[in-house]
């Protein structure tokens, strides 16, 4: 230990005596670990929130949404006609009666009303489904209560609001307990709730920021399956009895099979194609692998910088080797072993590779803070990118190091001492 003391001694000395060189030495290793943290960094935080909104709608759960079939959509001429397609409710009935692995299905039924509240005005989506749907779908609540299970059977006037539409609507009032009117109806506002209405990796969330969420018997008595929309003197009517569909399966190794299975037997009863499924398990595991790749992409990238630094390294330790021949010969002459000569050179680079590394580690860290704070795009700092970049600089020094270390102690003594 004591021998290993004095080497490294030895080594910071050595390596002072060129304090500029030194310096410039370890910029690659600085640079190289920075930029091996902040680019992992960025890439773990441009997919935390894809990953998380995705997790937020349940690996076990299915979502069916209705869609307009493309030959009607491509129609282009205004229409009188009335357009009928979408999920239907006896579909409900079919998948909870036929799948064993089915635990419960949420129906969904919406609708666009305009909403008021004394002068305050706004145009919202009316949400009818039950209360198993924030359940399902889970979502903080701000303030009151979400619906529950005695609001639909006792046809409750109950409304929750997202927070967007809850601020617009009760800015000047008392948050819960107001009369909301939707449309011609009025309801109880009992509850706020956030929304996370976004693309998720090519899922569309289920909720958006101007919902507000009825019982679903009373959407379907006051609102009907028939909804007239006029624009620029043309008029169309739609029928749709259910917008959307939630399925959650008893465990999540259930989920791709009842899919599966959901798809073929609607694919029985329709005769068009006028529905969509969504597994959030699956695109959470498609998002994962993205990830991965994602990170070993930029991981390789800045590991190039990690690889010229330690080519940096090599080229000023082969040249302190060719200034240093004759104290080399003279350690010889006296005894030295070659390999404390190879354990003195080595110990050189790992101090200028750890030095590096852990300048870098700090540069590292900055780097994503500066990024959140002033661009607010979303940064991780992971354990593992910090062991990584800074075992790969260890590393480096190591591999670089030792080449010029092996040569160091091949010198013959007489012709170092020779040497001039």
């Amino acid at each position: 230990m004591r021998q290993l003391s004095r080497n490294i001694r030895l080594g910071i000395k050595n390596l002072l005596l060129h304090k500029l060189r030194t310096a410039l030495t370890m910029l690659g290793m600085v640079f190289g670990v920075g930029s091996v943290i902040a680019m992992l960094s960025v890439g773990e935080g441009a997919s935390k929130e894809a990953l998380e909104q995705i997790r937020k709608l349940g690996s076990n759960n299915i979502i069916i949404s209705s869609m307009k079939p493309v030959e009607e959509t491509s129609s282009g001429s205004a229409m009188s006609r009335l357009s009928i397609y979408g999920l239907l409710y006896a579909d409900e009935t079919r998948i909870s009666e036929t799948f064993p692995q089915v635990e419960r299905t949420v129906p969904v039924k919406l609708v666009r009303k305009e909403g008021s509240l004394g002068n305050m005005k706004m145009e919202l989506r009316v949400v009818g489904t039950t209360w198993a749907w924030f359940e399902l779908v889970q979502r903080e609540v701000v303030a009151g209560r979400v619906l529950l299970a005695r609001d639909q059977y006792e046809y409750n006037n109950a409304v929750v609001l997202t927070e967007h539409g809850a601020r617009r609507l009760l800015a000047t009032q008392n948050t819960i307990g107001q009369p909301l009117k939707i449309g011609r109806d009025y309801y109880e506002v009992v509850g706020i709730v956030k929304s996370e209405a976004s693309q998720s990796g090519g899922l569309q969330t289920p909720d958006q920021e101007v919902d507000a969420y009825i019982p679903i018997n009373l959407a379907r008595e006051r609102y009907g399956d028939t909804s007239v929309r006029r624009s620029a003197g043309s008029t169309e009517r739609e029928k749709v009895e259910l917008h959307q569909l939630i399925v959650q399966t008893k465990s999540s190794d259930d989920v791709e099979e009842v899919a599966t299975g959901i798809e073929a037997m609607l694919k029985r009863f329709h005769k068009k194609t006028d529905y969509r499924l969504s597994i959030p398990l699956a695109l959470l595991r498609q998002a994962e692998a993205t990830k991965r790749t994602f990170n070993i992409v930029l991981g390789s990238i800045a590991g190039i910088s990690l690889l010229v630094g330690g080519i940096g390294i090599m080229n000023i330790m082969l040249a302190s080797v060719m200034e240093r021949t004759k104290e080399i010969g003279i350690r010889r002459a006296i005894g030295a072993r070659r390999a404390q000569i190879i354990t003195q050179f080595l110990i050189e680079t790992v101090v200028l590779s750890t030095l590096g590394g852990i300048i870098g580690l700090i540069i590292g860290v900055l780097i994503p803070w500066t990024i959140t704070y002033f661009a607010g795009m979303p940064t991780v700092v992971t354990l593992f990118s910090l062991v990584l970049s800074l075992s790969i600089s260890l590393a480096i020094g190591i591999v670089f190091g030792l080449y010029p270390a092996i040569r160091a102690a091949k010198l013959d003594p007489i012709i170092a001492l020779r040497h001039e």
